[in-house]
């Protein structure tokens, strides 16, 4: 049988009053308030670039009811001043959640970035996650953001994958449980609760689930000794929401449901077996599964739109993420209630689930007596001094030296005067994309320090006299920005052109220095490179530190996992 919720049991915790709140609540909406609350709607900053909707924010309270908001784009007074409105006009108050994985970044566009998951691990130190975390949790919360869709406690086995790369918190079960508890733990201190993901579990394969159904194929053994053991801690810790991926785990679906033939296998989002069966009896979550986003095409190439919006709540999904069209959404939804796809029963317990974590987080009280709404004195802790010093401190211990095989370390402005910047990037215009400013703060900060600096243009297929490159370069800095997000399955070095002159041909020619602002796993294309650094990030704190372990006035204290070589025996030489 389903698993019920028990609003007195973790995570939630709760009173008699706040049960009671719940109960009056739920007793006083209407159906279509009730379905409301599954749904999480995406507002922008900007131009809406999903739904096309052309209502006004109090509008889609007033018509939709939603029980929860994500937002996109915006400084911190931006967000603050959208989110007090969206409080303000809605009778039930909201979940509104933002995704942090790295730092108050994740919640503006003003925030402070302070380690990327894969910088964490390489840190080796708990605390620097627990500062990615409190930071991300102070400067949301003074937005206004009660829930954050992380941190992501997927474990990177497959080094092509590039989806989780920077996001994971390491190879292995136990350094992805150690990191992530200490950043759930550092963001609680703020009182934003966590929405960990992707479950089952993703990293075991390369592609994407925004572009194509995401498989875990591991068997029921080798998942039992890797992600439960991730899933089971964080579920026993009382972690709040879990955020299911539109991924299968289909060796483990048909253990539960040997009946299940290949062509019936749904991601999780959509699967009983993996979320009632799995999820919320065998491992015990009470709280809330909220769907990942559902524009996402491993949802969306399981059925048609209007089967699979009810079905992720009639499978065991308590909140439904984002609307596509929201007339159109809403009514599909409706629908499969009114049909019996959603019984009274299951939705009944997601709207418990989901009052009840906004009961947690006293809502209704801030609501009742105007606090809920968040002043501007509180953007002050956005980039605040003691969040700087974490991001300092974070750069120091995880910026990695992954190798220096010819020993050309360390660059000095007397030997490498003059010197030749490659800027590698990847996806342009997209949701995500190298920083348009990243080049100009290499110039300005190699320029301070004594350089000359020039920058190669790409687009050019000529490479020229090899001595006269010699007689004009005395060393070579290749630095790969490749960032971008759902435009393909996997993320690798795109050169400029065919046989672009950017490409190492140079490495024997002159001391070459290359360095990875966001992928781990570049040596993979670019295996000749002699000196490799992974540093994680494009801010000017991190830009800084680098040279300066560059230059030897400090130490590189990183550690690499083993993925960093791609398994290319040649990367290492």
């Amino acid at each position: 049988m389903p698993r019920l919720v028990d609003l007195k049991a973790k995570p939630y915790n709760l009173d008699d009053e706040q049960i009671a709140w719940v109960e009056e609540t739920l007793a006083g909406m209407t159906d279509d308030e009730k379905i409301g609350q599954l749904f999480v709607s995406l507002f922008f900053l900007g131009v809406d670039s999903f739904s096309g909707n052309v209502l006004t924010n109090k509008e889609i309270l007033e018509k939709f009811h939603i029980g929860g908001a994500r937002y996109q784009g915006g400084s911190g007074a931006q967000v603050q001043t959208l989110l007090n409105e969206l409080q303000n006009h809605s009778r039930i108050p909201l979940l509104i959640a933002a995704n942090c994985d790295s730092g108050g970044n994740g919640a503006c566009n003003d925030g402070t970035y302070i380690a990327s998951a894969a910088q964490c691990e390489a840190s080796r130190d708990p605390q620097v996650a627990w500062d990615a975390g409190y930071v991300s949790g102070a400067e949301s919360a003074a937005l206004g953001v009660n829930v954050n869709f992380g941190p992501c406690v997927d474990i990177l086995y497959n080094w092509r994958n590039t989806i989780v790369n920077t996001r994971a918190y390491g190879t292995n079960p136990e350094d992805v449980i150690t990191y992530t508890n200490a950043y759930v733990d550092g963001i609680s201190e703020s009182g934003v609760l966590s929405g960990i993901k992707h479950w089952p579990g993703d990293g075991v394969e390369e592609r994407d689930q925004h572009l194509v159904l995401g498989v875990n194929d591991q068997t029921p053994e080798e998942w039992d000794a890797s992600f439960r053991k991730v899933y089971q801690n964080h579920v026993d810790r009382g972690v709040e929401m879990i955020m299911a991926g539109h991924i299968a785990l289909p060796y483990y679906q048909k253990k539960l449901n040997p009946q299940l033939e290949d062509a019936e296998i749904l991601p999780a989002t959509l699967a009983e077996e993996l979320l009632q069966d799995l999820l919320k009896t065998d491992l015990g979550f009470n709280g809330v599964v909220i769907t990942d986003a559902s524009h996402m095409l491993g949802m969306t190439s399981a059925m048609r739109r209007e089967e699979y919006v009810p079905l992720a709540v009639a499978a065991g999904c308590d909140m439904f993420l984002f609307f596509n069209v929201m007339e159109e959404d809403f009514e599909f939804m409706l629908n499969g209630y009114r049909k019996g796809i959603i019984t009274e029963e299951r939705l009944l317990d997601a709207n418990r689930r989901i009052l009840g974590l906004k009961a947690k987080l006293n809502l209704h009280t801030q609501q009742a007596d105007g606090t809920l709404a968040k002043s501007k004195d509180a953007l002050t802790v956005i980039g605040s001094e003691k969040h700087l010093e974490m991001r300092a401190n974070a750069a120091d211990k995880g910026i990695t030296l992954v190798k220096n095989t010819l020993d050309q370390l360390h660059l000095n402005p007397t030997d490498h005067r003059r010197i030749r910047l490659y800027h590698l990037t990847g996806e342009v215009g997209g949701i995500y994309a190298a920083g348009e400013k990243t080049v100009q703060l290499l110039i300005d900060e190699l320029s301070k320090r004594g350089y000359e600096v020039t920058v190669n243009d790409g687009s050019s297929r000529v490479k020229g006299s090899t001595v006269k490159f010699r007689d004009e370069v005395d060393a070579a800095l290749v630095v790969a920005e490749v960032v971008g997000y759902g435009a393909q399955n996997n993320y690798r070095i795109q050169w400029k052109t065919a046989m672009s002159n950017e490409c190492p041909w140079y490495v024997w020619e002159v001391p070459t220095f290359m360095v990875s602002l966001n992928f781990t796993t570049h040596l993979h294309d670019a295996t000749m490179v002699k000196c490799y650094i992974n540093a994680y990030h494009s801010n000017e704190e991190i830009i800084r530190q680098t040279l300066d372990k560059m230059e030897g006035k400090s130490e590189f204290k990183g550690t690499p996992n083993d993925l960093v070589w791609a398994g290319k025996w040649q990367a290492k030489l």
